[in-house]
């Protein structure tokens, strides 16, 4: 493959091992970066590698510290943090199994493809797929990979496996300190139906090529702009979405049956139904000869 594995090894099951490259499943998005400038030179600012007292320093003089006390630190060479032993650091090896859902979305962090790093690992690499998808069940290791242990899991994905790394219970904030205050009530039934109606409505297949940033389109559009105009301020007009987050009523009803479409029709047991047309006015009286030199002489002098 072309692209750079994340991490060689091998994975473990009791007395069988086997070889595994990994890599990333997914690549950074778009972004616009931004440099520091001296504005009346035009020139880019640099930052130095400063020591207090001492002023610059070359990179062969910096090394590795840790503070044990205030400004007191351990030097370490990287030649001492590598001879650090880590049994698991080319070995991924599974502990446990647990069901997909006991695993709180919270804790799943980034997705890397698993592919077997030879012809003679792939019917091991096979029966741990098909395994894993019979028993309806996610392995969890842990692999040592650019200076940390990391804790991840392993789940069959088509024909291959998918490992994703997960975050420790010291990562994760509690939801209860966050939804502590929200009342743990039902909702008007009319709502739920309404709201119910418009997820139903809405409900599609995900396509993710569909969604893209606009704020980066936009920045793009904008450099464009400011290249041309030789350095002119540009100040795009944003329009504001409908419904405001400052607005201090919020009539829920309306709005769910505006965003049903049709005022809510048919969507609810109360909702109101289409008023009547009044009847059509009569036509005017026909106008008589005499009147139509009048009326024409009218619209002249208009």
């Amino acid at each position: 493959m072309a692209a750079r594995a994340y991490w060689q090894g091998q994975i473990r099951l009791a007395l069988v091992s086997i070889p595994v490259e990994v890599y990333a499943a997914t690549k950074s998005g778009p972004a616009i970066a931004f440099h520091q400038i001296h504005e009346p030179t035009g020139k880019r600012i640099r930052y130095e590698k400063v020591a207090e007292g001492v002023g610059p320093v070359p990179n062969e003089d910096i090394a590795k510290g840790f503070e044990v006390s205030k400004g007191n630190y351990v030097l370490l060479e990287d030649e001492e943090i590598e001879a650090v032993k880590i049994e698991s650091r080319k070995t991924l090896e599974l502990v446990q199994f647990v069901d997909s859902h006991e695993i709180d979305v919270f804790y799943f962090d980034k997705p890397y493809f698993v592919v077997p790093a030879d012809d003679l690992a792939e019917e091991a690499y096979i029966v741990l797929r098909e395994a894993l998808r019979a028993a309806k069940k996610v392995a969890i290791g842990q692999l040592s990979v650019r200076g940390r242990e990391q804790l991840v899991s392993l789940k069959p994905c088509g024909r291959g496996i998918v490992m994703e790394v997960l975050r420790y219970a010291d990562e994760v904030r509690t939801a209860q300190s966050y939804f502590r205050e929200i009342p743990d009530s039902k909702p008007d039934p009319e709502l739920l139906d309404l709201a119910t109606t418009l997820i139903d409505k809405k409900a599609a297949p995900f396509k993710p090529e569909v969604f893209h940033d606009r704020y980066v389109d936009a920045l793009k559009g904008l450099i464009a702009k400011k290249s041309k105009a030789k350095g002119k301020t540009i100040l795009e007009d944003v329009e504001e979405p409908e419904g405001k987050r400052g607005s201090n009523v919020i009539d829920l009803m309306a709005a769910l049956k505006k965003s049903v479409g049709g005022g809510g029709k048919d969507v609810g047991k109360s909702v109101e139904p289409a008023a009547k047309k009044a009847p059509a006015k009569k036509p005017a009286a026909k106008k008589t000869p005499a009147d139509k030199p009048a009326a024409t002489r009218g619209r002249k002098r208009a």
